[in-house]
């Protein structure tokens, strides 16, 4: 199995956000957003296994600034390290009022996916091997992230995370 770099999985993703997509202040409703944003993730997720996925958690989502009714929302989706079977994907989010020509922020999250052979089980995802000084801190803080889901979820023991430790406690 071939290693893969971040950009191989880049996804952006644009949407026109229409009224049946906003709540009644008009901006974009968080639902539709998220349902966006786990296409744009999975398309990445799929890029870089090229095999069907699911999602396994999405992170926190906070709204820094609402899409308005009328504003195009784009999407950029890669993911930033892989593991066993799955991956972690950054996803931003940004809105833009192309009338006058302003683009903001709207939010940040990471979702992970799970890579599933044709049986529907897991199966093993390329190596992620990042490239500029952006894409390695991301990397090096996946563990991390990874280590706080899997305890949030059940699946570790907090003291288990060696990598969260290592930020809390001094040896």
């Amino acid at each position: 199995m071939h290693t893969k770099k971040p950009m191989d999985s880049l996804v952006t993703m644009s949407e026109l956000v229409l009224p049946n997509d906003t709540n009644t202040l008009g901006n974009l409703m968080g639902g539709r957003l998220m349902y966006w944003m786990d296409i744009a993730g999975a398309i990445a997720a799929q890029k870089h296994c090229n095999c069907p996925v699911v999602t396994a958690s999405v992170d926190n989502i906070s709204f820094a600034s609402p899409v308005k009714l009328g504003n195009v929302l784009s999407i950029e989706a890669k993911v930033t390290r892989s593991f066993n079977s799955s991956m972690e994907v950054y996803l931003r989010v940004w809105g833009e009022d192309i009338a006058a020509q302003y683009k903001y922020l709207s939010n940040e999250a990471y979702m992970t996916f799970v890579a599933l052979d044709p049986n529907g089980k897991p199966r093993k995802v390329p190596e992620l091997i990042p490239e500029t000084d952006s894409e390695k801190k991301i990397f090096d803080g996946a563990l991390r992230r990874r280590q706080l889901r899997l305890i949030l979820g059940g699946k570790m023991k907090p003291e288990e995370a060696t990598e969260l430790k290592a930020l809390f406690m001094q040896e």
